[in-house]
């Protein structure tokens, strides 16, 4: 027999795999419209031609993954040491693996962008591109900690603390080409964007679409993790 609580998690679970059904297709158009704007509507960049398009694409993995999933992150990691609800712990590791592939896809494509640009495919000692590096390690970190720790209370606060000390380096990565010299552009100023309104029209919806993105592949997750949660915890009951 199922536990109240295993019962509870199934429900959570099949609510979060609805909320990711209802997603689904605004995530689609969203992405073909990220796609249009970024590849037709925007006009090429007069100094670095064709692979500017790149930049769309790195920007919306970057917002997501530092000012949405590792920011979420942080909050999980102080809710569940504040109220010890195992939910904030599976919201935090959803979220950090969701972070992890975005910042994959953030230097896989400043790699891409860099060799044309600067010359090099990895421009070392440039501030922002070493923290957003570092920031990847302590994720990856993350990961590799959490995976071998054996389950329990002890495990949920050593992550969640884990999570909190990471987030640290995001401020750093933001600031980091207003307060150290950097051949990194600097796309947004005080003064605004330093882009034509076709591109801040293309780099906005490409943020659009990589932020629906994050809310269905979080939907997806914790729906996974709630069922994996339910049915471990049934046969530790059965078989203690």
């Amino acid at each position: 027999m199922w536990s109240a609580t295993n019962r509870k998690q199934l429900l959570q679970a099949q609510k979060y795999l609805k909320a990711a059904g209802w997603l689904a297709w605004p995530v689609f158009f969203l992405i073909l419209a990220a796609l249009y704007a970024a590849f037709i509507y925007a006009p090429r960049e007069r100094v670095m031609g064709e692979v500017q398009r790149i930049f769309y694409f790195h920007i919306g993995a970057a917002w997501n993954a530092l000012f949405v999933c590792f920011l979420a992150v942080f909050i999980a990691g102080i809710l569940y040491l504040w109220r010890g609800n195992r939910i904030w712990d599976q919201v935090g590791a959803s979220f950090v693996e969701i972070g992890l592939a975005y910042t994959t896809i953030n230097l896989t494509t400043g790699i891409f962008w860099a060799r044309p640009v600067w010359n090099t495919w990895w421009p070392w000692g440039d501030p922002r591109v070493t923290l957003m590096l570092v920031l990847w390690l302590i994720y990856v970190a993350y990961m590799i900690f959490r995976s071998t720790m054996p389950e329990g209370e002890k495990k949920y606060k050593y992550c969640a603390v884990f999570g909190i000390i990471g987030f640290l380096d995001v401020p750093l990565v933001y600031v980091s080409i207003h307060i150290w010299r950097t051949i990194h552009p600097k796309v947004i100023t005080s003064q605004g964007m330093a882009l034509e309104t076709p591109m801040i029209v293309a780099l906005f919806t490409s943020m659009a679409a990589f932020t629906a993105l994050t809310a269905l592949l979080f939907c997806l997750r914790m729906s996974m993790r709630l069922q994996r949660t339910a049915v471990l915890e049934r046969l530790y009951e059965e078989n203690p």
